[in-house]
């Protein structure tokens, strides 16, 4: 395959991992870099000594272009950041933050930037940057999509920009992958898809029942995180999402994710309190959702456990290796194309 995407990241088919916290970790990347794709680790729960280590543990068992992922509003996320600039990152994905810097650094040393956008303003602003292409993510993706569909959100954006988009949210076969080309996009990112691997260090718990759920088993809401986010419908996301905001609880997990991060706690409150009231009340509901995605994915924990997926986790019903899920899309993306051919003739 040949699009705008393999061209400027160099590989062979326009298939990404998007970068998932305590999933897209070195060897999940490796492997979808290896088979073709471009993997992106997630560095949001990795402290600057770990994401560094991270990089040069990718480095070793791939030689395949990879790319690494900042949310830029969570704790660390701009020490990460200037981590991936320094060891050389050929591809940088960052979202929820201003990443001009980023950009201007990255292409210093010929690195590719890409900001993940769920709206045409956002997606404009991205390209002023001078950022080489975005991530659309649609209100089907696991996470952080907003109220616009793919089906949508893809060509509104060709419409907005000169620079390639890649689509999230909807897509875990081949024909997904034919549909968004179809709108204009140039290459796809899936989450959820390749969480149900073989290689995925997801949980056993999540991958039995991820296989098990239906295209209406999820549940999106403002009330997890603090942003509109899509997650898995089990009993423990919807006491979650009614419950709330729990700043007790808040209190205690961001702790833990100072302590993780390997950062002073004092200083990390210091700052968010100085942030504003605002954004103190979302990071206290980011500080509750990091808790119980970790345990999700890394605990199985099926009583207090939260884990983002798309509503693609109902056209999943197998646990192939990476290699052969990017085999399979393209193959069926190929027969898919084959027959619009002759449906349009």
């Amino acid at each position: 395959m040949k699009t705008k995407i393999t061209e400027l990241f160099g590989i062979q088919y326009p298939i990404i991992l998007s970068g998932m916290s305590w999933v897209s970790v070195p060897k999940m990347v490796a492997a979808v870099s290896n088979a073709g794709g471009l993997g992106i680790l997630a560095t949001g729960p990795l402290s600057v000594e770990e994401t560094r280590v991270a990089v040069r543990e990718i480095r070793q068992l791939t030689d395949k272009p990879f790319g690494a992922n900042c949310a830029l509003m969570f704790p660390g996320a701009a020490e990460n950041t200037k981590v991936l600039l320094e060891e050389k990152v050929p591809v940088i994905n960052f979202a929820l933050g201003k990443g001009d810097w980023i950009v201007k650094k990255a292409h210093e040393y010929g690195g590719k930037v890409v900001a993940t956008v769920v709206n045409a303003r956002h997606a404009k602003r991205a390209q002023d940057y001078g950022c080489d292409a975005v991530i659309a993510t649609g209100n089907e993706a696991a996470a952080h999509g907003e109220a616009i569909t793919t089906m949508v959100l893809i060509p509104s954006l060709m419409d907005a920009l000169k620079i390639p988009v890649i689509a999230a949210g909807g897509i875990a076969d081949g024909r997904g992958l034919a549909a968004v080309m179809a709108l204009g996009a140039e290459g796809v990112a899936m989450g959820t898809r390749f969480m149900t691997t073989q290689e995925s260090p997801l949980h056993d718990n999540y991958k039995k029942l991820s296989l098990e759920k239906d295209v209406t088993d999820t549940i999106f809401s403002k009330r997890f995180d603090g942003i509109w986010c899509r997650v898995m419908k089990t009993d423990a996301a919807e006491r979650a999402i009614k419950r709330g905001l729990d700043i007790p609880a808040s209190l205690v997990s961001s702790k833990d994710i100072a302590r993780q991060l390997h950062l002073p706690y004092f200083k990390v409150l210091a700052g968010v309190l100085a942030s504003g009231f605002k954004n103190a009340i979302q990071m206290a509901y980011l500080a509750n959702a990091f808790k119980m995605i970790r345990l999700a994915t890394e605990e199985g924990d099926l009583q207090t456990g939260v884990l983002p997926v798309g509503q693609v986790t109902g056209l999943i019903h197998d646990m192939p290796t990476v290699k052969e899920v990017i085999e399979r899309v393209v193959a069926e993306a190929r027969q898919v194309q084959q027959g619009l051919a002759q449906k349009l003739a």
